[in-house]
Parts: C-alpha cells; sequence; structure tokens
C-alpha cells in the first residue's frame, strides 16, 4: 500500500510494516495484518445526543443511514441545482424526523455556498443543533476532525477524557484505490484512533475501473485494502473501533460511470459481510443505485442493494435514502420513499410470533368455514396503524385513485416530505453549550479554519 502521509509512514514502519524501496509505499506481511486486526474491538457503541438514539455495533442489528456527500440537491420543486446550506439543514431535519434513519452518514447535500475552509464548522454544529441521532465528520486532515471533536463536546459536556471513553461519532477513511491512502484521510485518521473514536475503512474498488473487472480479484484488493487501514488503526492505539467497510461494484464499460443495485453489487455486498465476520469486526455496506430520478429503476435499484447490505448482515448501511444519480445529487421525496422500503425491509426481518394468541384458534371458530375475518374480535383488536402506509394510502383501488387526485408516488412523497419538516421539532440544547459551541466556531473561523488540507 502507499501511505502518501510521512507521519503515517512512520508510525506504520515503528509497528512493524516495512518500507520500500518506493517512498511511499509500505507492505504488512501476513502475521501483522493478523496480530493488529486481532485488537480491533468486535463490538461497541456509536453514542449518540440522547442516547436512546445510541447504535449498538457489532450486537445483530442493522442500522440505516441517510444518503450523503452529494454535490447536487434534486427535488420536485427547484429541480436539479448545486446544493446550499438551507438544503443541509433541511435532509437534517428529514432525517431526525424518521425514525428508521438512525445516523447521518457525513453531509446529506455538500453546502457549496459555505467556504470549504470553515464549512466544516457550521455543519458540525448544525448537527450537533438540529438532531440528536449519530452523525459523521469528514476526514479530510487532522485539524478537521478536531474541529469536530472539540465540537461534539462542548455540545455534550464533556471533558477530553469522556469523550475518549468511547465513540462519540465516527468518520469514513476511504482508500485511493488501487492500493493507496491519501494523506489528508490518513492525518485525520490518526486523530480519530487516538481519541478513540470510530473509523470505517472503505475502498471504492469498482471492477474494472479501480480494481480487477473479475468480482474475486476486486474483492481480493477490497480486503487488502481495508485490512491495510484496520490494521494502521491498532498500531494507532490498539483496541481503536473500526468497521469493514465496503464499496465494491461493477462500472459501465461504455461510460466508466459506477453502476449500482445491480447483481454484482448485491453479491458483493453479502460476500463482503462474510469477510468482515471471518476477521471478527462489524461490517459497513451501503445503498445506492445510479438513476437520474426517483422513479421505477431507482426504487429497484436501491431495493436490491439494501437487500444485499441486510444480508451480508450490515451493522451500518450508509446512503440507505434519499440518494440518486450514482451519489450525484440527493432527493428528499426518494428519501420519503426509501424510508417505506427501510421499513418493509425491518419488518420483513422482525420475528414472528406464534403462541396460542397468534395462532388466531378462536378466530378460525368464530368465523368458520366460508365465512370472513374482517369483522372478527381478532382482527379488529389488531386493526392499527402498522399496516397502514401513508405513501400508498390512495391506492385502495382506481376509484378511490382517481377520486384523491390521481397523485404519483413522487408527489405524494413530496406531500409527506413537506409534513415531516412541518412537524420538525429541534432536540433540546442547553444554551451554555450551544453558546460555547458558537464562540469555538467564531475563533476558528477568525483563524482561518482548515487550511491543511
Amino acid at each position: 500500500m502507499d501511505f502518501l502521509s510521512p507521519r503515517a509512514r512512520a508510525m506504520a514502519i515503528s509497528a512493524g510494516a516495512t518500507a520500500g524501496p518506493e517512498p511511499e509505499r509500505l507492505r504488512f506481511d501476513r502475521g501483522l495484518v493478523t496480530e493488529m486486526v486481532a485488537k480491533a474491538p468486535a463490538r461497541f457503541v456509536l453514542r449518540a445526543g440522547d442516547p436512546l438514539k445510541n447504535l449498538p455495533i457489532g450486537e445483530g442489528f442493522t442500522h440505516w443511514g441517510c444518503v450523503s456527500s452529494a454535490p447536487q440537491v434534486n427535488d420536485l420543486s427547484g429541480g436539479r441545482r448545486p446544493g446550499s446550506q438551507e438544503d443541509f439543514r433541511r435532509f437534517v431535519k428529514l432525517g431526525h424526523g424518521l425514525n428508521v434513519i438512525g445516523f447521518f452518514g457525513g453531509y446529506p447535500v455538500e453546502p457549496q455556498d459555505l467556504p470549504p475552509a470553515t464549512r466544516h464548522l457550521d455543519c458540525i454544529s448544525d448537527f450537533l443543533t438540529l438532531t440528536d441521532k449519530v452523525f459523521h465528520p469528514y476526514c479530510l486532515g487532522a485539524t478537521r476532525i478536531r474541529d469536530a471533536l472539540d465540537l461534539i463536546r462542548l455540545a455534550r459536556g464533556l471533558t477530553e477524557d469522556e469523550l475518549r471513553e468511547g465513540p462519540q461519532c465516527y468518520t469514513v477513511v476511504n482508500s485511493s484505490s488501487p492500493l493507496r491512502y491519501d494523506a489528508p484521510m490518513l492525518d485525520g485518521l490518526i486523530e480519530m484512533a487516538l481519541a478513540n473514536q470510530c473509523v470505517c475503512f472503505t475502498p471504492f474498488t469498482l471492477a474494472g475501473a479501480m480494481a480487477p473487472i473479475t468480482l474475486a480479484g476486486a474483492l481480493a484488493q477490497q480486503n487488502a485494502e481495508t485490512l491495510a487501514g484496520i490494521a494502521f488503526a491498532q498500531m494507532v492505539r490498539p483496541g481503536a473501533p473500526v468497521i469493514y467497510g465496503a464499496y465494491t461494484s461493477n462500472v459501465d464499460m461504455r461510460t466508466g460511470a459506477p453502476a449500482m443495485g445491480t447483481p454484482e453489487y448485491f453479491k458483493a455486498a453479502v460476500i463482503s459481510g462474510q469477510l468482515a465476520r471471518f476477521y471478527g469486526v462489524p461490517y459497513r455496506s451501503s445503498g445506492g443505485n445510479a438513476a437520474n430520478a426517483p422513479d421505477a429503476q431507482a426504487v429497484y435499484e436501491t431495493t436490491f442493494a439494501l437487500w444485499g447490505a441486510k444480508l451480508g448482515q450490515a451493522d451500518i448501511v450508509m446512503h440507505s435514502a434519499g440518494w440518486l444519480e450514482g451519489g450525484l445529487s440527493a432527493s428528499p421525496e426518494k428519501l420519503v420513499i426509501d424510508a417505506e422500503i427501510l421499513q418493509g425491509i425491518d419488518a420483513a426481518f422482525a420475528p414472528v410470533a406464534v403462541d396460542d394468541e397468534s395462532l388466531g384458534l378462536d378466530a378460525i371458530r368464530e368465523v368458520g368455514p366460508g365465512g370472513h375475518f374482517f369483522g372478527a374480535a381478532h382482527t379488529m383488536a389488531r386493526y392499527t396503524s402498522e399496516f397502514y402506509s401513508p405513501l400508498l394510502s390512495d391506492w385502495s383501488n382506481f376509484g378511490a385513485w382517481t377520486a384523491a387526485g390521481s397523485r404519483e408516488t413522487l408527489a405524494r412523497a413530496h406531500d409527506l416530505m413537506k409534513a415531516l419538516l412541518d412537524a420538525y421539532e429541534p432536540p433540546a440544547l442547553e444554551p451554555a453549550r450551544a453558546e460555547a459551541m458558537a464562540a469555538h466556531v467564531a475563533r476558528r473561523k477568525a483563524e482561518g479554519g482548515a487550511l491543511d488540507a
């Protein structure tokens, strides 16, 4: 692996990696990788602002994340356009209000109206003010990570030692496939590991582009890149929480564009989960699609990707809802539509109760041969909102649908999105903590923000 950070190379060499002869290249032998990866915890808790929204990692739960890192927003009212801070805040409010969304995997949409050097200060402040769910600061240099951890500490009233007791956030380190980690990512991950915060290592191994065109070859390269990152995190701080991340898929060989929600993506997601369990570390996968609009293609590709992640037993699934265009745009309407898909997947994996009550033998006796169960006492006692889908509620039959205005899915999702925003209430934040955050942001902006990456 090429490590482009001199600080990271020196730390890795002192821990047993072999240098050169190429100046930036390191070699990790099998025994060193095995020894280091064994130090990584199999389970931990990602702590949220509200302890009730903590995410247990490695305990068999799948947590769904909001779309992240899209440069564009695409919605029914404004069309496709560069993301702004207003758009960013709107997505955070929507993700906060949707109970199936457990965390934010980076900025839902990039607020391009904010200066790059200080953008992280505004975005982390917005996360800490507008939601109390787990979120993800970008690993773009040591300075941005230090700022994020300082703001988390101030918002949650933590000392430095309390911050280090367990991960208060996580970040993603992407290898520059093939076989390279860049300097900003490495320098940021060092700060995260030293602070005992969670790092998810995710190669972007697209078969035929940044990895061999065969699925086995792409996964072999993914595995090498991920394990090198996990091993290095343990060199920085033994026991640092890490996640085995995977994003292996194929590309359109005519254009080079990433393809998502394909059979290859599905198989890679399942196999990656098997690899993570083999090494005894938690697993991250992703949703995604390559559609340009929240249409049928977007839904079936997203659903296929999500099922691959779920069957791979992913602990966290980034980009689960709201993603379009292979990550180039975020759609609030798609976020609402995908939330229903996620609820359906969760319901499909919920245990089926089998007892005297659920068997319904009394109801069968009550109705008898040739009857129906609509009005049976057993039915009426269980006729609750869990069988009601807001998005599909006016699909009862064609006549009722046309009488309701013949609205398509996108229009109904848009109305639900507006209703969620109207109902939004920010989480409680002590005034003194908010003032401390604001003072930190003002001081860091005056100093110029992040100038190291």
